[in-house]
């Protein structure tokens, strides 16, 4: 698909923004208070977040690419698999998204935020915290040791398992082959990725590379449980994350949005935890996606 960088931004904007409207969305409709799904339960919140990023996916995943997570764009970057010429406009578009999708939510459930009393469940559906954080200074430090270890295992997890499945899906293996095919033929340089569909079908190969994409949209769709599964097994402590555009997005517009909005029950927004979402995911991105490219790539 032949698209300008103007429109991956676009997409990257789009994508995070759906993300949070759907993920930070169920957050809200679980916690806040008076919801008709009030308290209904933690796989309520993990399947929001699964369709957040299951949809983005298959909406934009032959876009952008659909990294929505600034990590996975530094991650990819660090290990040559991402030009640094535009790692800056993603990310922007990443957070502008976070905070564009977290202010739809605000938006929605302004009626729900001024009946609820619990200043953790506010800030639950913007951002992250530790649950061993108890409110007390001497929680902070175990909060914030046992935050790091789930965002980052969990972020490892995260994008070592994507690439995976979108790397080594089933039919993977049919490109390469092509591509060694042409060039044997006399079309040294040519690649499958850089022809349109009129060019595939002259060369007789759409119907290999059809069958090719519909198994990377199944792999988009795995995306989705993956995580559901990550969220319903690794949100205990934290949420989790996962993602710093994510968690830094929201928290600031948590930060800037006066009580007469959020509610008389509108706390700080724990900014000695914030580095903690953003640190450990990119340490992981970079981690995870260099050793997926030194055993498969």
């Amino acid at each position: 698909m032949d698209v300008t960088w103007m429109t991956k931004y676009l997409a990257e904007f789009l994508g995070t923004a759906i993300l949070i409207i759907l993920g930070n969305g169920a957050v809200a409709n679980v916690d806040l208070k008076g919801t008709k799904g009030f308290a209904s339960g933690w796989m309520t919140i993990a399947w929001g977040y699964g369709c957040g990023v299951m949809i983005p996916a298959l909406m934009f995943g032959n876009v952008s690419g659909n990294h929505i997570n600034p990590a996975f764009t530094l991650g990819l970057a660090v290990s040559g698999l991402f030009p640094w010429a535009h790692v800056a406009q993603y990310i922007v578009a990443q957070f502008l998204g976070a905070i564009v999708g977290q202010a739809v939510i605000v938006m929605v459930y302004r009626p729900y935020y001024l009946k609820t009393t619990n200043s953790n469940h506010i800030l639950g559906t913007f951002s992250t915290i530790d649950n061993v954080d108890d409110g007390t200074g001497t929680s902070r430090s175990g909060a914030t040791i046992n935050g790091f270890l789930n965002e980052f295992f969990g972020s490892f997890v995260l994008f070592f398992a994507a690439l995976g499945l979108t790397k080594n899906f089933f039919g993977a293996e049919v490109i390469p082959a092509i591509d060694k095919l042409l060039s044997s033929q006399g079309g040294a340089g040519t690649k499958v990725a850089d022809m349109d569909i009129a060019t595939k079908v002259q060369q007789g190969i759409v119907g290999l590379t059809t069958g090719n994409a519909g198994s990377l949209a199944v792999a988009h769709l795995a995306l989705g449980f993956l995580v559901m599964t990550l969220v319903a097994s690794l949100g205990g402590p934290t949420g989790p994350g996962l993602n710093p555009a994510r968690d830094l997005g929201p928290r600031i517009l948590h930060a800037i949005l006066p009580k007469s909005i959020l509610g008389e029950s509108k706390s700080d927004s724990k900014w000695w935890y914030a580095w903690v979402p953003v640190v450990a995911p990119i340490l992981a991105g970079i981690s995870a996606i260099a050793l997926f490219k030194i055993i498969f790539i």
